[in-house]
């Protein structure tokens, strides 16, 4: 049994003709950390509510 050479293989894996984008989207998350209160939100969710010097 012959082996595959490198560019055969490359090849086989790629399409031929030209390139389509089917489709664009965009995530937005369902919730809002106001950059204000993140310091807060950060510490308290990290259990380091007691390091106040930070």
């Amino acid at each position: 049994m012959a082996m595959a050479t490198f560019e055969e293989i490359r090849k086989a894996q790629r399409a031929q003709g030209p390139a389509t984008v089917l489709a664009i989207g965009t995530v937005t998350p369902p919730n809002c950390v106001f950059q204000a209160d993140y310091p807060d939100y950060y510490f308290h969710i990290t259990n380091s509510d007691h390091m106040t010097d930070l």
